[in-house]
């Protein structure tokens, strides 16, 4: 009988990009998805960033372990930065586990399933360096509009507060004309939209030694017949450079949309973080970037109450959100990651002061972002439809998607039958601070092949979506924030 699996995908966007290639794999070994937790194989996708991540994990676990017990010939597998950091004490935790692999071998997992069922023993596989990069394995991606396009793995910098790099490696590039086909091959299915993704995507081509290549490669997607939307997470200052910049605002399919983390406004912080710029430098490309792309909507990464943050310190970071004005911003309460050297500085921030001056944060940026959503009021702008239904058995149901600079924007499509996918250009009625309203009627509405996609399931050619075919399709995807949580 055929065997049914399902994936459980914790943290970033680079964890969903191996998910996606960990579902190409199982399906071309002979498995059918499921949604079900009693599927016959359930992996988890583990995240070492986020706080609490292996309490989470041990206690998912420890929920599936009853029900493994009563059913013979289920397998749990767990991979991903956890299992690459605790390896086999996943197994020595939880017992009841099948497979244990790494960032580094996701290639390997039908493989260590069928080893583990053959020898009825669980099969620990961790790889120290990059064996198959991840974008050359099959997929089962389930968006027929927008996709991700890893470019590079692995990451260079030695910021103290991230685990990152001990985990996914230094960096690795793919060569750009490989990039341009999964692109290419994307665009020849109806796909609009793609993000190029890397840990630090401007430091693209170091590893081949073309300090230009990030920005060739934003042009040379402008020249992808069919592509309509460009996007990219996650760069860091250090490397940003005014040909990127250039690129921008000269290729029309790059939105106007950047995400850069800042992490901290105070330059005493970022020294201790090991970020190699410091405020006015962040704050100058900020200025570049509006002086070429007016409407940019920037976005970026905070971290609050970082080992040692005065309030003094605090105050600089409120001073640069203040002259910034992020569209965006997802902020962050330090908390020790076990393995980095922030982890063991000296003072600590009590919990209390840290939560304290997240809350003050907070308000600043919601008011901030509040304002400039409202001054959006009364403009007509184009989104890429994404979830919602529009008219269906006489009932109207609001709809969502992306303006082309990310911001989320909810309209009703009145009687017209609008698909993800799809495009519309609609007028915002309302700016809240986290998303836009169109209250009014769909201005225009374009029926696009990844809605036809959407709508029957098949691609062009008769093939079914979800194949697993290397590059095709993609999840519904967001403006995201750093590669890794904040780590970029």
């Amino acid at each position: 009988m055929t065997r049914s699996y399902t994936i459980r995908t914790y943290g970033c966007q680079m964890n969903v990009h191996d998910s996606e290639r960990m579902a190409g794999l199982l399906e071309a070994a002979g498995y059918a998805r499921s949604d079900s937790d009693e599927a016959d194989v359930v992996v988890f996708n583990t995240c070492a960033v986020r706080e609490n991540a292996d309490n989470r994990l041990y206690g998912n676990l420890g929920h599936l372990r009853p029900v493994k017990a009563a059913r013979p010939g289920m397998q749990i597998a767990v991979g991903g930065c956890l299992a690459q950091k605790d390896r086999s004490e996943i197994v020595r935790r939880a017992p009841w586990v099948d497979v244990v692999f790494g960032t580094h071998n996701v290639h390997a997992l039908p493989v260590l399933l069928e080893r583990a069922r053959h020898n009825e023993s669980a099969q620990v596989e961790i790889a120290e360096s990059l064996e198959v990069f991840p974008s050359t394995l099959p997929a089962r991606r389930d968006s027929a509009y927008a996709g991700w396009v890893s470019i590079s793995v692995g990451c260079n910098n030695t910021c103290t507060f991230c685990i990152v790099p001990s985990l996914r490696g230094k960096e690795k590039d793919r060569r750009p004309g490989e990039v341009l086909a999964e692109v290419q091959a994307l665009a020849a299915e109806g796909v609009l939209e793609v993000t190029l993704l890397g840990q630090n995507v401007n430091s693209y081509g170091a590893e081949f030694g073309d300090r230009g290549a990030f920005a060739k490669l934003l042009r040379a997607c402008g020249d992808v017949e069919g592509l309509e939307r460009v996007r990219f997470t996650s760069p860091h200052p250090r490397d940003f450079t005014s040909d990127v910049i250039a690129a921008m605002a000269e290729t029309p399919n790059v939105c106007p949309q950047l995400h850069m983390p800042l992490q901290s406004g105070s330059d005493d912080v970022l020294r201790r973080m090991r970020r190699s710029y410091r405020s006015a430098r962040f704050l100058a490309i900020l200025d570049e970037v509006r002086a070429s792309i007016p409407h940019a909507a920037i976005s970026t990464d905070i971290i609050v109450g970082f080992p040692g943050e005065t309030e003094e310190d605090f105050a600089a970071t409120l001073d640069v959100v203040r002259r910034a004005r992020f569209a965006q911003a997802f902020t962050f309460q330090y908390s020790p990651r076990p393995g980095t050297p922030a982890a063991t500085l000296p003072d600590q921030l009590p919990k209390a002061v840290v939560q304290e001056r997240y809350e003050r944060l907070v308000a600043l940026q919601e008011e901030i972002s509040w304002e400039q959503n409202r001054a959006i009021e009364g403009t007509t702008v184009e989104v890429l439809v994404s979830t919602g239904e529009g008219r269906k058995d006489g009932a109207t149901r609001r709809m969502s998607g992306r303006a082309r600079d990310g911001r989320l924007v909810h309209f009703a499509p009145g009687d017209l039958l609008i698909r993800p996918g799809d495009l519309v250009e609609v007028t915002i009625g309302y700016g809240a601070p986290h998303h836009l309203v169109a209250d009014g009627p769909v201005r225009t509405h374009r029926r696009t092949r990844a809605g036809d996609v959407h709508e029957t399931g098949t691609r062009p050619g008769g093939a079914p979506t979800g194949l697993g075919l290397p590059g095709f399709g993609a999840p519904a995807v967001a403006p995201a924030t750093a590669a890794c949580g904040t780590n970029a």
